[in-house]
């Protein structure tokens, strides 16, 4: 993300600090799995793993893809 330190935080107080957090499993999904999955479930997903929520449904399934899909699973 732009503007973010190697440690992941903005260095700006009035900004909101994400630290990428590895949990124990790794999410399974497939891009299917995404492209349906609800918000909430999505808002979960990436505040689990210390990623910024941010932006409209949209934005969210493409982040939460391009996060944790290789690219081969993303074709």
């Amino acid at each position: 993300m732009p503007g973010l330190r190697p440690n992941g935080n903005s260095g700006s107080k009035s900004e909101q600090n994400y630290c990428f957090q590895m949990p124990l499993h790794y999410p399974r999904y497939k891009k299917k799995d995404y492209e349906t999955m609800p918000e909430w479930k999505l808002d979960c997903l990436l505040k689990e793993y210390g990623l910024p929520v941010m932006g409209d449904l949209n934005d969210k399934r493409k982040f939460a893809m391009g996060a944790f899909l290789w690219p081969s699973q993303l074709e």
